[in-house]
């Protein structure tokens, strides 16, 4: 992609994000991008912190890391998108600013463990599986408060709100329903459980994320509106 294409669709997005932010009442500067750059090259990378973005969302721990070790400005954020396996826990913590993708008790137990083992606490965020598709990953809506209550003891984690990934449909209102219920979800863990601070809703992505932004969402995750579309793994 051209380096001024790509500067074009990261206006557009932004405006977009902005104009949705204003329209809810709500900052466009409290909701952040994140680019996700899965399956794209470190050089699009490179191009697209050139040109603003500061932060970027990958799904898959061996596809990240060597991006990861070849590019690391202070002010670049990785973030972890994608279903972790516990077995890659150890990569990842250190590595990513957050951790969108915890979706049980064992991987907490995991990744608290190698989040010791660094001397540091790991930012995460609850994935909640709020449309109950077979298909999805995520606690369930009614597990999720003692699931919270528990992973709130480990020392060396430390949530900040929630994910949720919506089903693909044609029509992005279908969808509000699914934001909504996550959005109330974080408001009553929120009141239940205060000792954490329940800031973030990651959701929301290039079909979807103008409605996500109306719902609440304060981190969106846009792959191909900002790098086009891209060729699966």
């Amino acid at each position: 992609m051209e380096e001024a294409q790509l500067a074009e669709n990261i206006e557009n997005v932004q405006r977009k994000i902005a104009r949705a932010a204003d329209q809810a009442g709500r900052a466009p500067e409290d909701i952040t991008l994140i680019a996700v750059s899965k399956t794209m090259p470190l050089e699009l990378v490179q191009q697209a912190y050139r040109l603003g973005l500061k932060d970027f969302g990958e799904n898959k721990v061996q596809d990240a890391l060597p991006k990861i070790a070849a590019s690391q400005p202070e002010d670049l954020n990785w973030h972890m998108i994608g279903h972790l396996q516990s077995n890659k826990a150890s990569k990842v913590v250190g590595s990513f600013a957050c951790i969108h993708s915890l979706d049980s008790l064992h991987l907490a137990n995991v990744l608290n463990r190698h989040a010791q083992e660094h001397g540091k606490q790991q930012a995460v965020l609850l994935q909640i599986n709020v449309s109950g598709e077979e298909s999805k990953e995520g606690m369930t809506l009614e597990e999720a408060p003692e699931l919270a209550r528990q992973i709130l003891t480990l020392p060396y984690l430390e949530i900040q709100g929630l994910m949720t990934i919506a089903p693909r449909v044609e029509n992005p209102e279908e969808v509000r329903p699914v934001f909504r219920r996550l959005r109330l979800l974080r408001d009553r863990l929120r009141d239940q459980l205060p000792q954490a601070s329940w800031q973030h809703l990651s959701m929301g992505m290039t079909d979807d994320y103008l409605v996500a932004i109306t719902e609440g969402a304060t981190m969106v995750r846009i792959g191909r509106a900002i790098f086009g579309e891209r060729t699966y793994k």
